[in-house]
């Protein structure tokens, strides 16, 4: 069996950015699908790797996983990594693992060791909403679709490292009506983007304790442990990093440091589903619980991360990102349900869902408006004392 082609379809969920999915196609006439992570306005660049990447696949033997990792890396980038490559890398090794589970007729996570459990736990990415009020709403509704567990950034405006005390006690507010509104036994998880200088990540973490939140997601920059550490040991909330970071290389020193109680490296931009697994092994013997990222599609990107979850023995809860939900059920067949909060393991071969193209065609690309970048003139809105 050979690799004859590989394509990328980028479409657009209706929802936040593009998408791009990945079809690797064999003269045996077995297909798979992948799917690398996208930023907005940098999804082309994603695409063009694939492309350029696909001339080094065709030929090749789609079962011979590590290898394509291998000379990705090697040959291709001449060990020059970077978000772009490394999404496109992901994408491309998601869709061999799927030929694989469909030429051996088995799932994916079996191929892997076999599952350690027997569904997948997910959490919504949300509720949306500016206000107190408007954030509480939603957290009811998503509570009221079976999801015990909730993820949402309370913060406003752009990312900055400096805030103001009353900008933090706004979000912290944010924080207690979800809490409030939810009760006690629903999970909330608190996302910061990366945002903040320690000392300003560590009030509000001071200011969010009282609420029992399930973890602080990147407070600082991921680039600096050491001021991701400052925080993790200045509360008792457990501290999330990993999303920004790829391969076992950029993870290795989050636990040499114990910078993070938990990772959320993301199956779509880390390598893939065997690179993920490998992540999750390194991180167990540190006692690193991990919770994969989950901005993609909840069709294939969702379907891989619950084949690589299950065989994770220090797996928590995998992101689930609710607003591309319906157009991600409208191109995917076999679609993998959330049913009270979890996903049950599929049981077909490969990744156990399909992707239907004629469908994938009512959702195209869509080039994203001009951004509203700050100009010298707008940083006058966030002073203060402007």
């Amino acid at each position: 069996m050979k690799i004859t082609n590989i394509k990328a379809h980028k479409w657009n969920p209706g929802s936040g950015k593009n998408m791009i999915y990945v079809k690797v196609e064999t003269d045996a006439g077995i297909y798979g699908w992948g799917e690398a992570y996208t930023q907005t306005d940098r999804d082309t660049q994603v695409e063009a790797h694939i492309l350029q990447m696909a001339r080094y696949m065709e030929g090749r033997n789609p079962l011979h996983i590590r290898q394509f990792t291998h000379i990705a890396y090697e040959d291709f980038a001449t060990k020059r990594g970077g978000m772009d490559f490394h999404c496109a890398v992901s994408g491309i090794e998601i869709a061999l693992w799927d030929i694989a589970g469909k030429a051996m007729g088995q799932p994916v996570y079996n191929l892997l060791g076999g599952p350690v459990r027997p569904r997948i736990r997910v959490y919504a990415n949300g509720p949306r909403g500016g206000t107190p009020d408007e954030a509480a709403k939603d957290s009811i509704r998503l509570v009221n679709e079976g999801f015990t567990a909730l993820k949402f950034d309370p913060f406003p405006g752009p990312w900055r490292l400096y805030v103001d005390h009353e900008e933090l006690e706004r979000a912290a507010s944010i924080v207690g009506a979800v809490r409030e509104a939810v009760g006690p036994r629903v999970e909330i998880l608190v996302e910061a983007h990366r945002r903040f200088a320690p000392a300003n990540a560590i009030r509000m973490a001071k200011l969010i304790e009282k609420y029992r939140c399930y973890w602080f997601e990147e407070p600082c920059p991921s680039e600096n442990l050491d001021a991701i550490k400052e925080v993790k040991d200045a509360t008792t909330i457990p501290i999330v990093t990993g999303e920004a970071l790829y391969t076992r290389a950029e993870f290795r020193e989050v636990f040499e440091k114990r910078a993070a109680s938990i990772i959320n490296p993301d199956i779509c931009n880390t390598g893939g589903i065997l690179e993920l697994t490998h992540i999750a092994a390194m991180a167990e013997p540190y006692y690193i619980g991990v919770s994969p990222h989950g901005w993609n599609s909840t069709g294939v990107g969702c379907a891989a991360a619950v084949h690589a979850s299950a065989v994770m023995p220090n797996f928590l809860i995998y992101e689930y990102a609710v607003s591309v939900e319906k157009a991600s059920r409208a191109v995917c067949s076999k679609y993998l349900p959330v049913e009270g909060g979890y996903i049950e393991l599929p049981r077909e071969p490969g990744l156990g869902i399909d992707v239907d193209e004629k469908k994938l065609a009512e959702y195209p690309y869509k080039p994203f408006p001009k951004r509203a970048v700050r100009t010298v003139e707008d940083e006058r809105k966030y002073d203060r004392y402007g």
